[in-house]
């Protein structure tokens, strides 16, 4: 099988579209046949292993473990393990695999779903990870409400773009910063106001009851100036901290802070599992959720689809074209 394939960590010239030989899955995967692959900002880092703790966390210190890039995907079952009792070859699937910039992928059957019937393999190949990461962060982190003032920073992106539907549907009062550019996709996601977030200051437009910022930058000082005193900040992520944190000394140190004070400062890892997924399975069937699918590049411009979306141009998601 033809994947996009790295035997060391590095910028994207560690990559390379080979041919391999088709991956065996375990008793408790499925084998997927890859009609769609997702591209978000967490291929990146398994690419280049930074910062430092991700090859830390079982991805491998010197070399990644696994040689195929690429999480999310979506097609069609080709055969099962011994153990899975929840799908069989040709269902039509979606979810998050191991190595899904290829023609085959391993996945564990918890983090597999049937996929939506009103969407394109790669529309769903959008889905999951962004869409589950914002799930939980406006339902369980947030806890959003009815009336709530949500504003989202980083409304455009792949999480962002879910989170502005997410907490719409929970009856928000949703604000979505994003660049000027992309503020028209962000209205047609359902942000009922749109910052501009080079020149407007969104502390002046709070207080909030919850801020989602995805993949930001401000200060825990700013955002905290934007909450309600019992408001609630959930971070996502965060881009500008270094080889070793990555962003993560934030969130630490919202989490540290949280507990003396009267706001709640909070930052999660996601969960990726097949009972969320069908969650917004129904959301998205029932039109509540639309991905934001952005470009559509074919497994050999893996490259540029990376680099397209690290350089700041998607809007939504980007995905990789596989079938």
């Amino acid at each position: 099988m033809l994947a996009i394939t790295q035997d060391r960590y590095g910028d994207s010239g560690v990559l390379a579209l080979r041919d391999i030989d088709v991956p065996i899955p375990a008793g408790d995967e499925v084998l997927v046949e890859v009609r769609a692959a997702g591209v978000d900002r967490g291929v990146w880092h398994l690419m280049t292993g930074l910062p430092y703790p991700v090859r830390f966390a079982g991805y491998g210190v010197r070399a990644p473990k696994n040689p195929v890039l690429g999480m999310d995907l979506a097609g069609v079952v080709s055969s099962v393990g011994a153990g899975v009792s929840r799908f069989r070859p040709g269902d039509e699937v979606y979810g998050i695999g191991i190595g899904a910039f290829a023609e085959y992928a391993r996945v564990l059957e918890k983090k597999l779903a049937p996929k939506p019937k009103n969407l394109t393999f790669e529309q769903a190949a959008a889905v999951p990870i962004s869409s589950l990461t914002a799930l939980q962060a406006v339902r369980d982190q947030a806890e959003v409400k009815v009336a709530d003032r949500v504003l989202i920073l980083g409304a455009s992106g792949g999480v962002g773009s879910y989170a502005v539907q997410v907490a719409e549907t929970y009856g928000a009062e949703v604000t979505g910063a994003c660049s000027a550019d992309k503020a028209e996709l962000v209205q047609w996601l359902g942000a009922h106001h749109v910052l501009d977030y080079r020149t407007d200051d969104f502390t002046q437009y709070g207080p909030f009851d919850v801020i989602i910022d995805v993949n930001g930058n401000a200060s825990l000082s700013r955002l905290r100036k934007a909450l309600t005193p019992k408001g609630t900040l959930v971070i996502v992520g965060g881009e500008n901290g270094g080889r070793w944190l990555g962003g993560n000394d934030r969130q630490l140190r919202a989490m540290l802070l949280s507990r003396f004070v009267g706001q709640r400062l909070r930052s999660f890892i996601n969960s990726e599992n097949h009972v969320d997924l069908q969650t917004m399975t129904e959301l998205i069937e029932t039109g509540q959720v639309v991905p934001a699918l952005d470009r559509v590049f074919p497994l050999a411009e893996t490259v540029a689809a990376i680099q397209y979306l690290m350089d700041g141009h998607a809007r939504g998601k980007v995905v990789i074209s596989v079938a």
